[in-house]
């Protein structure tokens, strides 16, 4: 069995099989098995099952929340703001299973006409992280359910009881068997049964660009097609025109979501040098509000990081950064709470060249560093190999369409610290990301394009 421990006291929350290879392959076997009578289900069948288990999901969405609470650590307001977004993917794929359309071409032989249909790639299977155990979830089963495929889910092993119980609720919507499975277990093992097997048409992971590299390796053998999204370094950048109470504001909300353990947080702040002092205060001020405890609470607090090698990565980056020169006007050490907690911190004199310039924290740090100029920031921004998020807090219109041009990230925020909706486009560019998750073009990464040549008709 695979203990699942609460990061806020180390206490156990439950249990969940660590499934042998055999396991595994029977899982692939069902999962490939239920594909060709799903596939060929309606689209307005799959729309009803996708939206009645959205509906029980709906009805119960406090045992999950409290359960998130548990198993991941992060507090009530954000497990409900999670489970909402993940909704969110359900509730649209449904709808989107009867808008996957197809052409017709203007036909180049007098006696023929070109047809285009779109069917659903095949079975597949996904990988999900730790930091986002409900909407991760929610976003790949429904977009591949949607489109007509059939599924393979390998949840974390730190936070796998959330999607058990997705799965439960799958299953009592009506959702069979096969269409929906879930194997947890030894990662190595499983992503290469599932790499491996030529059945699996396939893959959707979230995670480090270090692991991505790895199955996309694996995958090579099979040409399998791919989703990834991966590591972030985003820039959240602020110019001496913008409002500072909004930009200090989404600032602290993006960076302080679940601790600072999310893909699009803010990595590097960038503050022109004539508002840097005055904003900085700012921040600090709207920091030191809010508390740091454990989870299951209604308030918005200051969590655990997930497990011990988080917090001692956190603890390397500040530290080092302090030997290079940059000063922590608050926090800059583990919290006095001890466990997993470590205290929300504010590095300023940091420098392009320190490590935590390259690394993505995944912790409560924010670095800030000064800039100058609107060229110079953009070249400080572009200067990594991740491309996933850029914030810019700025009145300047002609500058908010430079940014957006210019920065090279797949995502670019403008005065404003939300990224995320189910019909919008989530995705980078360079390391940090293949294909796009939720819009309409989530969809079209779960299905191929066929061309059909219907002649002999004149």
């Amino acid at each position: 069995m695979i203990d699942v421990l609460n990061p806020a006291d180390g206490t156990l929350v439950g249990q969940v099989e660590h499934h042998s290879e055999a396991q595994v392959r029977a899982a692939i076997d069902r999962t490939c098995a239920a594909f060709p009578a799903w596939s060929r289900t309606l689209a307005r069948e799959r729309s009803a099952l996708l939206r009645a288990w959205f509906d029980l999901v709906s009805a119960d969405k406090t045992a999950f929340a409290e359960l998130m609470c548990r198993e991941n650590g992060k507090c009530m307001s954000e497990a409900f703001g999670e489970i909402d977004y993940g909704l969110g993917f359900v509730e649209w794929y449904a709808e989107e299973a009867k808008r996957v359309y197809g052409d017709t071409i203007p036909t180049h032989a007098k006696d023929a006409a070109v047809i285009v249909t779109k069917e659903p790639v095949g079975p597949v299977a996904s990988i999900t992280p730790w930091n986002f155990p409900f909407m991760m979830i929610t976003r790949k089963v429904a977009t591949a359910l949607a489109a007509g495929c059939t599924i393979l889910l390998k949840p974390a092993e730190e936070t796998p009881l959330t999607a058990y119980k997705l799965l439960e609720y799958a299953r009592r919507a009506g959702i069979p068997e096969g269409v929906f499975e879930m194997v947890t277990g030894d990662p190595v093992q499983i992503g290469k049964l599932i790499t491996d097997d030529p059945r699996i048409r396939k893959i959707s992971f979230t995670g480090s660009t270090a692991v991505g590299k790895l199955l996309a390796a694996q995958c090579a053998g099979t040409l399998k097609k791919m989703t990834m999204e991966l590591g972030g370094n985003a820039p959240f950048i602020v110019f001496d025109d913008a409002d500072l109470d909004e930009a200090a504001k989404a600032l602290v909300s993006a960076k302080l979501r679940n601790s600072g353990q999310v893909c699009i947080s803010p990595n590097r702040v960038y503050v022109q040098a004539s508002i840097h002092d005055a904003f900085v205060q700012r921040v600090k001020a709207l920091v030191e509000a809010i508390p740091v405890d454990q989870g299951l609470q209604d308030r918005f607090v200051v969590g655990p990081l997930i497990n011990r090698a988080a917090i001692d990565k956190v603890g390397k980056l500040v530290d080092d950064s302090r030997e290079r020169g940059a000063k922590a006007v608050l926090g800059g050490h583990a919290h006095a709470k001890g466990g997993l907690f470590y205290a929300p911190t504010i590095l300023v004199d940091v420098a392009d060249d320190m490590p935590i310039a390259s690394t993505e924290i995944f912790g409560p740090v924010f670095p800030i560093y000064r800039f100058s100029t609107e060229a110079e920031v953009i070249a400080r921004s572009n200067d990594s190999e991740y491309g996933l998020v850029a914030y810019a807090f700025t009145r300047d219109l002609g500058r908010s369409f430079r940014l957006s041009r210019n920065i090279e990230a797949g995502m670019v925020i403008l005065n404003s610290g939300s990224v995320g909706t189910a019909s919008v486009p989530f995705g980078g560019v360079k390391q940090s990301d293949y294909g796009r998750e939720g819009s309409h073009h989530g969809i079209e990464e779960y299905v191929h394009v066929k061309y059909t040549l219907m002649a002999g008709l004149a």
